[in-house]
């Protein structure tokens, strides 16, 4: 990730490039070809305030993009390790984390799902996003287009950022038929003939057109959502009417929550020195909790068994032998020497046999004896 402003943080600058890219150079090609011709036509200062909206309208519309794409869009902090578990399951001893929860919110009753990934219970409206890989409060999509996913933090941005675009390409492209217009006029000349005369026009007529549908397409689809105060993740994962929909305290007041309400402080430090620290042990290998996930099928546990053995066969050694060092974390046994080449040539059976039984075998028992 590439840090620009205080918090701001562009994680696809080859798609934010890009967007940049669609948007400058269509305007440079206008104000060029198109912008510049109607000076000739019409009055100094009505020529110059055509060009001057065009590269305004411009910049101000990159503004958002980077406001959108530079700001933190709402991440959830990870936790360093999972949290301590409120109930025991019922089938075992051990403490078990449940996978989904309900929290109360304003009188509402949300369920709350596990994130194995963050090891953190997520806020109500919160997911966690494939791309990023973080989970973001009140999560609505990730944008290719932007490059940074669309939250709480910059939703805000965003919508405008997409409205003023088709703002922007309604103005080149009236402009761009009112330029076709003064031609056939002022030549007398037939709407096809004045047309060939100015192929830039013609170019940027039919990319403005093309790209007022998908943004403007996209501005209806999000008026529609904040007036009904949803994100598209949960309009396309659930199906919300006036009455289930929790969240939506009536248009006015939704439309409020958007653009007047106070956006939250970042919960992360993007330049704060991260610490490094030191391994601990697995709970779930210490008698504490275990995960959501585990408990899952035995052969998954079996293909994670073997791997961890191929890699005391085939791991590096500094002294170029077979030689292993295993550490077990009990303080009789300390550590446990074995020779791997003289048990295959010896035929003797492995202190660590290879089975999916967790119990100590009699030689070790027999070496724990013999130290003690």
């Amino acid at each position: 990730r590439y840090f620009v402003f205080r918090e701001g943080l562009y994680s696809g600058l080859r798609s934010l490039g890009l967007t940049i890219t669609l948007i400058v150079v269509p305007v440079i090609v206008f104000c060029i070809f198109v912008a510049s011709k109607l000076m000739v036509d019409f009055s100094d200062t009505l020529g110059l305030s055509i060009v001057s909206v065009a590269v305004i309208f411009t910049i101000y519309d990159l503004i958002l993009l980077m406001l959108t794409s530079g700001r933190d869009p709402g991440i959830v902090p990870r936790n360093s390790h999972p949290p301590e578990p409120e109930v025991l399951d019922g089938t075992s001893q051990t403490p078990r984390l449940p996978r989904v929860k309900e929290v109360e919110v304003n009188g509402n009753i949300f369920k709350v799902k596990y994130c194995d990934t963050c090891m953190l219970y997520r806020p109500p409206r919160c997911s966690h996003c494939s791309i990023c890989n973080n989970c973001v409060e009140r999560f609505d999509h990730h944008c290719p287009w932007v490059g940074q996913c669309i939250a709480q933090r910059n939703y805000r941005f965003f919508f405008m950022f997409v409205f003023s675009t088709t703002l922007l390409c309604v103005y080149v492209l009236a402009f761009c038929c009112v330029y076709i217009r003064k031609i056939k006029e002022s030549e007398d000349i037939t709407i096809w003939k004045a047309m060939l005369k100015t192929p830039a026009s013609i170019a940027l007529i039919i990319y403005t057109f093309i790209c007022m549908w998908f943004v403007g397409g996209l501005t209806g689809f999000h008026l529609y959502l904040i007036s009904t105060n949803q994100t598209t993740y949960e309009n396309f994962r659930y199906s919300y009417d006036r009455r289930s929909n929790p969240h939506n305290k009536g248009i006015v007041d939704n439309f409020k929550e958007i653009f007047c309400s106070a956006i939250p402080p970042s919960k992360n430090d993007f330049r704060a020195m991260v610490t490094r620290e030191a391994p601990t042990p697995s709970r779930s290998a210490v008698g504490g909790f275990v995960s959501p996930n585990m408990g899952r099928g035995n052969d998954e546990i079996e293909m994670r068994r073997k791997g961890v053995w191929a890699m005391a066969e085939h791991g590096d050694d500094k002294n170029g032998g077979n030689d292993e060092r295993f550490h077990v974390n009990d303080d009789e046994l300390g550590d446990i020497r074995t020779t791997t080449d003289d048990d295959e040539r010896s035929g003797r059976p492995n202190i660590h046999p290879r089975h999916s039984s967790w119990e100590m075998s009699p030689e070790v028992v027999a070496l724990a004896a013999r130290r003690t």
